[in-house]
């Protein structure tokens, strides 16, 4: 099947997130297409738009927008018509939607999903929480984890819970490596204690690459715990895995394995974890 060859323009208002995101989900679902993105950002004034017209008049290709500004819009939908390209404004059924069920008209105020609110400052708390609580440091603040994740070095424990902090929890994660005593904190800790586990091919792979962009040296759960031909021996890392998942196990704490997960898909089913406890907390028991 030939290849597709597609200018795709994001025009938003703010910082363009939205349209990144709608963008990737729906992309994804081709497979033979090759997309050229055209992102424009804080698209505020008619100056700014303009110089978005410009491309689009250079580089013709459909649009997606999230675009409020009435005159904005109108200018925009103006050249795409003129110059034959698709333009969906992706907000507008969602909105309509919305205004129904409300019964308030939106305000059509730009960016006013970043305000510094309360939940923006939970943000930025729980980011500075997993930077503190980084591959076991600082077990003594674990009380305040709303998970801590626990596994194996390089099975996506950094990663995901700073993906996690962006949606506002703090995210402690625990090294698990065999022949060292199970940190105590871990037995104390309050809130969800999750496991991440995966393929053994699939971390030796990572854990090589790794290896290859340290330049052999030693890192933190790697020197101190592991010489650098254990770290990706076939044997020793299948032993290491079917020892984490045991431990896991043993100690009741749910697993998830992470071989063909994305952070995102790693970090939804975590967050379902955290709120059946939560649910569990709150319900009056039965009986």
């Amino acid at each position: 099947m030939t290849l597709a060859r597609l200018n795709l323009h994001l025009v938003s208002d703010a910082t363009g997130e939205t349209l990144n995101s709608v963008s990737r989900a729906a992309v994804a679902q081709f497979e033979h297409t090759q997309i050229t993105y055209h992102r424009w950002s804080l698209v505020r004034t008619r100056l700014q738009l303009h110089r978005v017209l410009e491309g689009i008049e250079a580089e013709p290709g459909p649009v997606l927008s999230t675009l409020l500004d009435r005159g904005l819009r109108s200018d925009l939908e103006t050249t795409c018509q003129r110059v034959g390209v698709a333009l969906v404004h992706v907000l507008d059924p969602t909105m309509a939607m919305l205004q129904d069920q409300i019964g308030e008209q939106a305000v059509a105020r730009p960016g006013r999903q970043y305000v510094l609110d309360a939940d923006y400052f939970r943000r930025i708390d729980a980011m500075h929480y997993v930077l503190a609580h980084d591959d076991g440091q600082a077990m003594a603040g674990l009380a305040e984890a709303d998970v801590c994740l626990v596994g194996v070095s390089r099975s996506s424990k950094t990663p995901t819970c700073f993906y996690l902090a962006n949606r506002g929890i703090k995210a402690a994660n625990v090294p698990l490596v065999p022949n060292t005593p199970e940190p105590e904190a871990l037995g104390k800790a309050l809130c969800p204690i999750v496991g991440l586990t995966i393929d053994a091919r699939s971390l030796i792979e990572i854990r090589r690459h790794r290896l290859k962009l340290m330049g052999g040296a030693t890192q933190r759960g790697v020197g101190a715990s592991h010489d650098l031909s254990s770290y990706i021996d076939p044997e020793i890392v299948a032993a290491e895995l079917l020892w984490a998942r045991r431990l896991c196990a043993r100690r009741g704490w749910p697993i998830i394995d992470v071989t063909r997960r994305s952070i995102e898909e790693t970090a939804a089913a975590i967050l379902q974890i955290i709120e059946k406890q939560r649910d569990r907390e709150v319900s009056p028991p039965i009986g």
